[in-house]
């Protein structure tokens, strides 16, 4: 077709002819998806776009400048179409990854609480079922933080005598807390006696 001739259908076009429209589809689209899909390399996604350049052209009929190259027209739009196309895919990525390690913290301090809470349940159950001298030689150096010195004079008691109470009593513990539990949480828990 003769430039003038396109320059007229461009015409018709902005004024609202569809069959104008109709026209530079099937004379571009072709070219357009072929473009389109080395940019994107997904045909549904190259065919969507396609779809979206017409219907921006439609759109922006008003905007449509004659005596300009309708092709290159086309191909910004298709280029702007595409960048728009990985702007969003990045921001949705970004807000995945927010609510991703929004949502795990939630589980993570969730999972930590409720963790605790059963441990410090079956931890207390451990400790009362000690023997009386034990339970308070316990009390006092890993719960109160008492060194044995301190245990043996407040008790009256040897601190080799407190020590032979702490080595009972951690080992009752662990055995209690072994039969509560899976052996991994009895493992935990093991670690967490270590450092009382």
């Amino acid at each position: 077709m003769h430039s003038n001739d396109e320059k007229e259908l461009l015409m018709q076009l902005r004024e609202g002819n569809a069959q104008a429209l109709d026209y530079f589809y099937h004379q571009y689209s072709l070219r357009i998806y072929r473009k389109l899909l080395k940019m994107v390399r997904v045909e549904t996604i190259a065919e969507e776009l396609v779809q979206d350049v017409f219907v921006r052209i439609w759109d922006k009929r008003h905007q449509i400048d004659p005596d300009r190259s309708f092709r290159s027209y086309l191909f910004t739009i298709a280029q702007n179409l595409v960048y728009d196309l990985y702007r969003k895919v990045a921001r949705e990525e970004r807000l995945q990854e927010v609510i991703k390690d929004a949502s795990s913290e939630i589980y993570m301090h969730v999972e930590e609480g409720v963790f605790l809470k059963e441990t410090s349940e079956i931890l207390n159950k451990a400790i009362n079922n000690l023997p009386s001298q034990q339970k308070l030689v316990f009390t006092l150096c890993k719960l109160e933080g008492k060194s044995y010195e301190d245990a043996s004079a407040t008790l009256g008691i040897s601190t080799s005598t407190i020590n032979n109470h702490i080595v009972k009593a951690t080992k009752s513990i662990k055995g209690y807390m072994f039969r509560e539990q899976n052996a991994a949480f009895f493992l935990t828990i093991s670690l967490m006696l270590t450092e009382i």
